[in-house]
């Protein structure tokens, strides 16, 4: 009996014959072999006469019709003649006195991604057909220790593609059968309700909108704001006991520990903060580490925030009304248009009012920018850190024995099945003091943002990660067997 979820295919080549080359460790183009009624490209056949005479003796008999039974022997010998020297060819591949023309082309993308530093070193990267790549097992390994972040350490591995005992088995078919389908059930009823609830509020409520195209309610006030928050709270806390999280265990750092961290313990900007300690103060954004898609789930339990998202989840049904309802700042990930610094715009000012205003939503940050595994903590954009308001970190932890919760290389669906096919599941959550910035991290902040990511490296015991999006995806291309990604253009948006 295979895995249940072993079935759903992840990409790649279905034929592993035709994945692989007789050549380990080099990619190989196609090569177009010369029809007969067409000359030969040059060094096809590595300056062969014997088979340049064939050649002749073929095209001849192509032209005439009363001879073209008789040519079939040539043309069985001049196929036979062109196999041999294409092998020929190709076996001095690794000779030092031939050129690089005459050798197997390898594929621009990789030889780069080689140079770059993208790939390990290694004789062979990977080896290629029809736009699926096979990567060494050694080449996998070495990647593994050189984006740790986004291992899976959990039973069913990478991808969930692990081979698993039988037990596991039986549990994971049963609870399929019983459990999931209940939890979907309910999962989908508090959405609805959610929705039907902001439908209700917002009823003859325009949102307000920008040249931007950002559409929002968060400016609603009064009783039908109250509602969206309350029961947008305690729907979303409903949600994560459905998902099995029954209890979440909450702790409060204090002030004491920050400036140890920095060791500014005994410094002039450590009285300074000290003296402002008895001020109550308002961040303007919640910073924090980005495990998984429930962490969202927590914060809109917790504080009800605004966050940033895609552009394309304004439109998605059901969750596009309720991203609206909570006010959240729309952005075009792909693709970096004119209106980028509007969007950066939207944000610092979002961040302001959330420090001014008690009334305004406050803005959810991952400043990561992505997922880990929740061992690791990435190094984090200045986006949240520009409008030198002050800024509260959060730290999310999800201890695990089984299926870790953590959305890093897996894919959604099989995550979703598998977490919810989990009974229980655990969630830690650490609220450290809000960091208020000094005067020489409001000048500079990338150091702001180093130093709150260092505060919370410390408290989380995180393990601090020089990597980002794009070995993420390296690494995931790797799994599923594809080229490798386009190095991105230089960064000019930092907002998430």
């Amino acid at each position: 009996m295979g895995n249940p979820l072993k079935e759903v295919e992840l990409g790649g080549s279905k034929n592993p014959e035709k994945s692989q080359s007789n050549l380990p460790g080099t990619l190989i183009e196609s090569a177009e072999v010369p029809l007969l009624s067409e000359p030969p490209q040059n060094g096809a056949l590595d300056g062969s006469s014997d088979v340049n005479e064939v050649q002749k003796s073929s095209l001849t008999s192509v032209v005439s019709n009363k001879e073209f039974k008789s040519s079939s022997d040539d043309l069985k010998q001049f196929e036979e003649k062109l196999d041999s020297s294409l092998d020929s060819s190709l076996a001095t591949n690794d000779h030092p006195d031939r050129g690089d023309d005459q050798a197997p082309l390898l594929s621009k993308q990789c030889r780069s991604d080689e140079v770059n530093g993208a790939l390990p070193p290694s004789s062979g990267a990977a080896i290629a057909a029809d736009d699926a790549v096979v990567y060494p097992p050694e080449v996998i390994k070495e990647m593994e220790v050189k984006y740790t972040a986004y291992v899976r350490h959990d039973v069913y591995g990478n991808w969930g593609m692990r081979e698993i005992c039988y037990w596991e088995k039986f549990k994971l078919l049963l609870a399929l059968v019983a459990l999931c389908p209940i939890r979907v059930f309910l999962l989908f009823s508090c959405l609805v309700l959610f929705y039907v609830i902001c439908k209700l509020c917002t009823y003859r409520v325009a949102a307000s909108s920008s040249d931007e195209g950002q559409e929002s309610f968060a400016h609603m006030t009064g009783v039908r704001r109250t509602v969206i928050v309350r029961s947008g709270r305690f729907l979303a806390r409903a949600m994560l006991f459905i998902f099995g999280f029954y209890y979440i265990p909450v702790s409060y750092r204090t002030s004491a520990t920050q400036n140890l961290h920095l060791g500014l313990e005994d410094s002039e900007e450590s009285k300074e903060s000290e003296e402002k300690k008895s001020e109550f103060v308002r961040p303007g954004a919640i910073v924090s580490n980005h495990v998984s898609y429930l962490d969202i789930l927590y914060h809109m339990s917790a504080s009800f925030p605004s966050f940033v998202a895609k552009r394309s989840v304004a439109r998605l049904p059901l969750v596009g009304l309720i991203s609206k309802c909570l006010g959240c700042v729309y952005v075009q990930r792909e693709y970096k248009s004119s209106d980028h610094k509007g969007v950066s715009g939207v944000v610092l000012e979002r961040l302001q009012a959330a420090h001014n205003d008690l009334k305004a939503p406050g803005l959810l940050l991952f400043p990561e920018g992505t997922t880990t595994n929740g061992d690791h903590i990435l190094p984090f954009k200045t986006g949240a850190f520009r409008a030198k308001t002050p800024v509260q970190p959060v730290i999310l932890k999800y201890p695990f024995n089984r299926f870790s919760p953590a959305w890093d290389t897996i894919s959604g669906v099989r995550h979703v099945i598998l977490l919810l096919c989990q009974f229980v599941n655990h969630l830690e959550v650490t609220h450290l003091p809000v960091y208020r910035p000094t005067e020489k991290e409001c000048s500079d902040p990338k150091l702001y943002a180093n130093n709150v990511r260092t505060v919370m490296a410390a408290e989380g015991n995180f393990i601090m990660s020089d990597i980002g999006l794009y070995e993420k995806r390296i690494f995931h291309n790797a799994l599923l067997g594809k080229p490798m990604p386009v190095a991105p253009a230089p960064e000019g948006n930092e907002m998430k």
